[in-house]
């Protein structure tokens, strides 16, 4: 019987906690009550899990300490919808604990749980009860007072497992919408897939890691200098390295010296290290600097010269391994999340400088949102998610770039359409950011899909294959017609007393058709002006901003 985690034992637990996770990710989705085909929570826990799993297979930690550090930096950066998130701050937490050790015991495990749990409640702005936020706390309270008692790391993961499948089980009776469809919060049974899985490996009885799909070998990337040549190369040295913050430093002050000496300086910080990137020809002068800030956790220094004729003899079309980050060229840039060609081209149109593609079938991972902001040329950067379960992925860019990020909560595609309408680039950050939120809340979002799944969800037996009116995020109703549909939702919207109304019609619906339904609209609403636009998006057959 183990009686403490080391940096191998915790990586196979995370490996065949992310073998277990990708096994039930199915099941884990049905248990989503709402029918409509969307980015599930089960997919977007096994794609963040899944990210870690990457990276601890490509690096070998030490300690447990680094082992945990590089599950939760491969989570954050991969972190999918509100589960996804939530899953990575957990880990976050758990980190910070295993910080500088070298192997977790039973007490360690249990007071990195609680950390993982405070770091998750800290973050969500409005806790819900009855999710995988109470599961992880109940799990937690568990293996504390085990540990307290002594018992064996085993029995701490024991005590946690059956407290956290008590809390799961009683999440139907905290939450009336799992009540009424007589199922568990999803998220709370995708942690304990994971937290069950975690302790098989530590027992030895699993899940061999050989069920998990080989992952492809790793391109051979590297800085592209093969459109110029070696001489042309003012700076010799790639110098990168972490720091261990011993001090209150301000990271300013780094790049205030560097900028002098080098050039393509990222300079990325937390409270807990500081990470540099720079070109030099100085690297030693550079290193004297950041070692008064604190310790070195890694240093990589390279020769680009010698990268430079080797690579252009031998891999010509190798790719940069640092991430683009774009120099400031404007105060403000934009990024949006949409799909759908239209969509996209009517963003750009309204000044959108990067897409990110995703919506309600695929929510982005905070590292695809965070890498076009790195390549918007601006100061602060302006994030649209226009999906409810991509703003928690959104704001975790904040800390990860040294671009200044500002998340507008907009919760669907209309919204970002009306905030960038009232984009006005005169208005000081703050005057900005407050006319574009106040613009969003006079718009309502009414969406027409289809269901994916029977269902009985708020009062409404719906049938798989029936088109679904939402309004705000509300069900209105399932239909076999779609002219019946139309007409019961200018009923709902009636109340709002329209002035302008905006069909954007799918993929899957024709120029036609669309003009069909903006009549049935145009007939209940004769002195609103009503129009269409193709925006090519999947799942929703319409998406109808109402103002």
């Amino acid at each position: 019987m183990k009686e403490f985690i080391d940096a191998s034992a915790f990586k196979e637990m995370i490996l065949c906690a992310d073998a277990a996770l990708q096994k039930d990710v199915q099941k884990i989705n049905e248990l989503n009550v709402f029918p409509v085909p969307d980015g599930d929570t089960g997919t977007n826990m096994g794609m963040t899990i899944g990210n870690a799993a990457k990276d601890l297979r490509a690096k070998d930690a030490q300690t447990v300490g680094e082992a945990a550090k590089t599950t939760a930096s491969a989570m954050l950066r991969g972190a999918r919808g509100n589960s996804g998130v939530i899953l990575s701050l957990l880990f976050r937490g758990i980190s910070k604990r295993m910080k500088g050790m070298e192997t977790a015991d039973a007490a360690g495990f249990a007071a990195a749980l609680t950390d993982g749990v405070e770091a998750a409640y800290k973050a969500v702005m409005k806790p819900a009860e009855g999710t995988i936020l109470t599961v992880s706390r109940l799990a937690a309270e568990a293996a504390t007072t085990a540990a307290k008692k002594q018992r064996s790391l085993e029995e701490v993961f024991v005590s946690a497992i059956a407290a956290g499948d008590d809390a799961l089980a009683n999440t139907v009776n905290l939450n009336p919408v799992l009540k009424k469809a007589g199922v568990v919060d999803a998220g709370g049974q995708g942690f304990m897939v994971i937290l069950k899985a975690m302790l098989a490996s530590l027992r030895g009885e699993v899940i061999s890691t050989d069920d998990i799909p080989e992952e492809p070998a790793a391109e051979k990337t590297g800085n592209v200098f093969s459109e110029f040549e070696t001489s042309d190369i003012r700076f010799t040295y790639c110098t990168e390295f972490i720091v261990e913050r011993e001090n209150d430093k301000s990271a300013s002050l780094l790049r205030a010296f560097l900028d002098p000496i080098g050039d393509s300086i990222v300079v990325v910080s937390d409270e807990d290290v500081i990470k540099v990137h720079v070109h030099t020809n100085d690297p030693g002068r550079v290193l004297t600097e950041a070692v008064t800030y604190g310790h070195f956790v890694s240093v990589k220094i390279e020769n680009m010269k010698l990268q430079h004729t080797a690579m252009t003899e031998a891999a010509p079309e190798a790719k940069e391994t640092e991430p683009e980050i774009a120099a400031p060229e404007k105060q403000y840039g934009i990024v949006s999340v949409c799909a759908g060609e239209g969509m996209e081209a009517l963003f750009r149109e309204l000044g959108a400088d990067g897409i990110v593609t995703g919506g309600q079938t695929m929510n982005p991972s905070t590292e695809d949102i965070l890498k076009e902001i790195n390549k918007t040329p601006s100061e602060i950067v302006f994030v649209f998610p226009n999906n409810k379960n991509i703003i928690m992925a959104a704001e975790q860019c904040i800390p990860l770039t040294e671009k200044k990020v500002v998340v507008l909560p907009s919760k669907t595609v209309p919204q970002g359409i009306t905030a960038l309408l009232n984009f006005n680039p005169d208005l000081d950050e703050e005057e900005l950011k407050n006319t574009m939120t106040e613009s969003m809340d006079t718009v309502h979002t009414a969406m027409v899909t289809y269901a994916a799944r029977n269902s009985d969800y708020d009062g409404h037996n719906i049938h798989a294959g029936e088109f679904l009116a939402l309004l705000d995020g509300a069900l209105l109703g399932s239909y076999t017609n779609i002219t019946t549909l139309f007409k019961e939702l200018s009923w709902a919207i009636d109340e709002f007393g329209p002035e302008y109304i905006t069909v954007y019609y799918g993929c899957d619906v024709n120029e036609a058709d669309a003009e069909e339904a903006a009549k049935i609209i145009e007939g209940n609403f004769p002195e609103a002006d009503v129009k269409t636009i193709s925006g090519g998006q999947p799942v929703y057959y319409y998406m109808i901003s109402v103002e």
